[in-house]
């Protein structure tokens, strides 16, 4: 007689919805088809380590949503992160980002390129979309982004991230918060 657990299930349920947001969120369109995203899933320890991480945030400059997101993760088994760059895209003509054009966004390399971050948000509501269409519970979470961040996770000049926990209970555990 072979019997499965709903835990095992649930939780390999969880890392195939994992791995489709990440197919959702490289096929979503870019601004010029430039690839500006890293994506990692994490689990475990390393969910852990971002919690840690955000408590200290939330104590360090007393911001308690830190030390809120950092429970809401700690129920999760898997997080999504993604995050981008913020280069220009070359443009001669375009002054979305406050500067007249490319070149000039250029000379201020922390400024975000306003394509960056809209091909993000793009990205991340594809990769959301999978969640709902699996009716996996999930949160776009901007504090796991900057944890992340701070923790150096991605391999690459990542300068803006989101964190998105995911769970398959009785209860969404990331809404009704405190």
């Amino acid at each position: 007689m072979s019997i499965k657990d709903e835990k095992d299930l649930l939780k390999a349920s969880l890392r195939e919805v994992s791995s489709r947001m990440v197919v959702a969120a490289r096929t979503a369109p870019k601004a010029r088809g430039m690839d500006t995203f890293e994506i990692k899933i994490i689990e475990g320890d390393s969910i852990n380590k971002v919690a840690e991480k955000m408590n200290r945030i939330a104590s360090e400059d007393d911001f308690p949503i830190f030390k809120r997101d950092a429970e809401n993760i700690m129920n999760s088994p898997l997080v999504f992160l993604i995050g981008t760059s913020i280069k220009s895209i070359g443009l001669k003509r375009c002054g979305m980002c406050g500067f007249s054009n490319c070149n000039e966004k250029n000379l201020h390399p922390l400024v975000p390129c306003v394509f960056n971050t809209g091909d993000l948000g793009i990205a991340v509501g594809s990769a959301v979309s999978v969640c709902m269409d699996s009716r996996v519970d999930n949160r776009i979470m901007y504090t796991i982004g900057q944890a992340a961040m701070e923790l150096e996770i991605f391999d690459t000049q990542i300068k803006i991230a989101y964190g998105i926990p995911l769970s398959a209970t009785s209860k969404n555990p990331f809404f009704d918060r405190k």
